[in-house]
């Protein structure tokens, strides 16, 4: 019993910073919903506000008489579910080839593949809108997820994961049974490759939700728009109702959270499936 009592004041601290943490991280996601909910002179106010006010839905239709919010909502969507896909078939399928076979050439092209990575996407910004706009796919979603679909770190993720989790002596199993690479790749690797997938799938649907620059570079027809960039019309050179404009960014912010909620189990289980290996 004493030694319960110890353990438990020696996790009172640790459980008091954590929450602490987690205050501190939700603190700015709160403060933006307060302001959602004020008039654009509560930005500056001093004390600043901390108490939500009674403005939500009027900003929020400012938002909707500014900008086709819904429309370019439902261009995210469909661009981050879709790149989100290509990148989970295409890491998984290049990590596979990388982890469980040999081949000509095999770790240069994965160090050239990770050497990408410390590349600044900045500096290929001109030639690629010229690859983009040669090939007729501006204003189009083709052209502001093309970029996306070969992902590095979900290839070098899906390698290391692959690698622990899929034991060699089950792939030979099964090649004696007859199955092909693919059929081994579909019933035996994707069923094991879950919380990898999970976690995968986060990263790359939040990276293309908050994608700006290229988006912004390639999208210029509103029709087009993805939030980051209807967004980001909202800014107004003389004048900037802040109300409006972080109304907007709270609710272009739910889908993320529902999506983290969503897949919440599958990405815990693969970091602790990773601490534990």
């Amino acid at each position: 019993m004493n030694k319960m009592k110890r353990a438990a004041k020696g996790t009172l601290p640790v459980y008091i910073a954590l929450g602490f943490a987690s205050l501190v991280s939700i603190f700015p996601f709160y403060w933006m919903f307060v302001m959602a909910t004020q008039p654009s002179a509560a930005y500056n106010s001093i004390p600043p506000t901390l108490l939500p006010g009674d403005q939500l839905v009027e900003n929020f239709m400012k938002v909707l008489d500014t900008i086709p919010f819904f429309q370019a909502m439902w261009n995210t969507i469909v661009l981050c579910s879709t790149v989100t896909l290509a990148v989970l078939l295409i890491s998984s399928l290049a990590g596979f080839a990388f982890a469980k076979f040999q081949f000509p050439g095999k770790n240069f092209f994965f160090i050239l593949i990770l050497l990408t990575m410390v590349i600044p996407p900045q500096l290929g910004l001109i030639p690629q809108f010229y690859l983009v706009s040669q090939l007729g796919w501006l204003d189009t979603l083709l052209g502001a997820g093309v970029l996306f679909l070969l992902n590095p770190l979900g290839i070098f993720l899906m390698r290391q994961y692959i690698s622990e989790s899929v034991p060699d002596e089950l792939m030979e199993a099964a090649k004696l049974d007859g199955c092909s690479n693919f059929r081994i790749y579909r019933s035996i690797v994707l069923p094991i490759i879950k919380p990898a997938f999970a976690t995968l799938g986060i990263i790359v649907f939040t990276l293309v939700w908050g994608e700006f620059l290229w988006q912004f570079t390639v999208l210029r027809d509103p029709a087009s728009y993805t939030l980051q960039v209807a967004l980001a019309s909202l800014n107004n050179a003389f004048r900037v109702d802040f109300g409006m404009l972080l109304s907007g960014v709270f609710w272009a912010t739910v889908p993320l959270i529902l999506i983290f909620l969503i897949f919440n189990k599958w990405f815990i289980s693969s970091i602790t499936e990773g601490s534990i290996k």
